[in-house]
């Protein structure tokens, strides 16, 4: 007797589920309940149609309910609202929106896809037609509504996760005049901030008014004109308001129906993808999964983790033996020209979780240097003290970003080290890369960490230490060093060093520095081959630390010391 499987939500998970499992079994009845008016659509297009770089609104849907049930003989129903579930008789109630009616639908597998929502924050003013939240088809049309029809000129981003910047963007492309407003001192809270100070940079640079540390307290509207009381104290206006502070997994009909959920408020399943109730399965942003480097609940919702669980599930239910076994948090976004992304595990989660760990920074060319057009590659690794295997990499620049986090994806999902890194043979040719690869680099660097043929000292692990309790050598010329430096530090340029090492005291700690951290480190190298056993190179070079520092002076955060001069 054919199966029957109902699942709730056309999105990713559930799509890929009821694709999958058609091409798996065709006797089997598979019917989709979907609240809004599409499926499978691109949420992660959304903000690039508002701004007009995708110009035709049916490019967002990957298929559509019609197409579906054609292809696949699929019975998908939108605008069908499931209300509850009923375990004991194995049945869902539901509204068909379109008439009003309610109807009960039976199953034998129920699939839970309902994806997660905005969260809208708890503060006056929310509700105004002008304020608007980015999560569905129905809000990017309400929003494109909006601007199409009313003279807009200024608009405020409350939130600086994905959605927030790239909707920054895209209504910059429309000449309005953007503020971006963020409640920490970051956006991206996937990378670390040192990573992200580069997306505060080119924000900043492209036109973007960027406020960190900033939330909203209230939104009030005079004349169509909204004014924000901020955290601060401070008062905005602007035109609209797109709220894109987060979301949270939608559990609600999990919840109500008596479904387990886990420590992160998300729904509990197994490595099968199955809830507390053994005939009901669930897939996509509303569940708590494993993630893979530190092996701890968590919650990630993505779109490629949330389609790789539907074909899972859509194997399980077919009568494969498979498993999920959780996911790494790869991301990648675009900013303007820049490009940033992330894999694993960041900085804070390891500091938080306990997880042992090294770090450090690269700034390479996207390609060989003679070849025109190269352009720095930024590259931080997180990585084992014990055996160099990778935790978690970030990767930022305006070309090549997007292969080197597979590269690195890759090997951390397959549990490899630094040292894997250093042995990768990747393509090569002038316009597309260097004989050494930017990983290769930064691969290289690790293993000379933990050979200890290195000792390095961080951006921050340097600000943290009192005025003068170390000696900063910067290595590069004498014009590079006047464009940019810190007053106390001595330069010697690194050709000239062998022959004023009598200049070095060896009975202090030497911190050396040049712009990335290829000259200081063959100047460490030299030092300690001559006796200075306490030398430090600066991970990722002056590039690195002057960004920190000017980022934190445009936050009204100076340092107290190391201020740079120059630019």
């Amino acid at each position: 007797m054919a199966k029957k499987i109902v699942i709730i939500g056309g999105g990713a998970g559930g799509a890929s589920t009821a694709a999958r499992l058609r091409r798996l079994d065709e006797t089997a009845e598979i019917i989709i309940l979907e609240r809004g008016e599409a499926i499978s659509y691109a949420t992660c297009g959304l903000p690039y149609y508002i701004g007009g770089v995708i110009e035709n609104r049916d490019e967002l849907f990957v298929q559509t309910p019609t197409a579906m049930q054609n292809r696949f003989q699929i019975d998908v129903r939108v605008r069908h609202e499931v209300l509850q579930i009923n375990r004991k008789q194995k049945e869902v109630t539901v509204r068909d929106l379109n008439d009003g009616r309610t109807y009960t639908e039976s199953y034998d597998t129920l699939v839970l896809s309902p994806g997660a929502y905005p969260l809208i924050p708890n503060i006056p003013g929310t509700d105004l037609k002008n304020v608007f939240a980015l999560r569905s088809i129905a809000d990017n049309d309400r929003i494109k509504d909006y601007i199409t029809n009313h003279p807009i000129r200024s608009a405020i981003v409350v939130g600086g996760g994905f959605i927030g910047v790239e909707i920054a963007e895209n209504l910059t492309r429309l000449n309005l005049e953007v503020t971006l407003l963020e409640m920490t001192d970051q956006v991206m809270s996937n990378l670390d901030y040192e990573m992200a100070a580069f997306i505060h940079h080119e924000l900043r640079a492209k036109g973007v008014e960027l406020r960190l540390n900033t939330g909203v307290a209230a939104i009030t509207e005079t004349d169509d004109r909204l004014n924000v009381a901020l955290s601060n104290g401070e008062n905005l206006s602007a035109d609209i308001i797109i709220l894109a502070v987060g979301i949270r997994p939608n559990t609600k009909l999990a919840a109500d129906a008596g479904l387990e959920l886990g420590i992160t408020g998300a729904i509990l399943v197994n490595d099968q993808l199955q809830t507390s109730d053994p005939d009901i399965y669930a897939v996509g942003d509303s569940i708590q999964i494993r993630d893979l480097v530190s092996g701890r609940d968590s919650w990630l919702p993505l779109a490629g983790p949330a389609n790789r669980q539907g074909r899972i599930l859509a194997d399980i239910l077919a009568g494969r033996v498979e498993k999920y076994s959780g996911a790494q948090g790869t991301a990648i976004a675009k900013i303007f020209d820049l490009t940033a992304a992330s894999t694993g595990l960041n900085e804070k989660n390891l500091k938080k979780w306990g997880i042992p760990y090294l770090s450090l920074i690269t700034h390479s060319s996207s390609h060989a240097g003679y070849y025109p057009g190269a352009s720095p590659l930024s590259i931080k690794l997180l990585f084992s003290p014990e055996n160099g295997r990778l935790l978690g990499a970030q990767v930022v620049g305006y070309e090549g970003a997007d292969k080197r986090i597979d590269v690195l994806a890759t090997a951390l999902r397959f549990g490899k080290s630094v040292y894997d890194l250093a042995e990768l043979e990747l393509a090569y040719a002038p316009p597309f890369s260097s004989a050494k690869d930017p990983v290769n680099i930064a691969g290289y660097a690790a293993s000379n960490i933990l050979n200890g043929d290195v000792k390095i000292i961080t951006w921050d692990q340097l600000l943290s230490q009192p005025p003068g309790n170390a000696v900063l050598l910067d290595v590069r010329e004498p014009d590079e060093s006047h464009l940019g430096s810190f007053p106390e530090a001595i330069n010697i340029p690194l050709h000239q060093l062998r022959n004023r090492l009598d200049k070095l005291p060896k009975d202090q700690e030497i911190v050396v520095y040049c712009y990335v951290g290829l000259r200081s480190y063959i100047a460490t190298r030299i030092l300690m081959q001559h006796g200075f056993t306490r030398v430090k190179n600066l991970s990722g070079g002056y590039k690195t630390l002057n960004t920190v520092i000017k980022d934190r002076a445009l936050q009204a955060a100076k340092p107290a010391h190391l201020e740079p001069v120059g630019v």
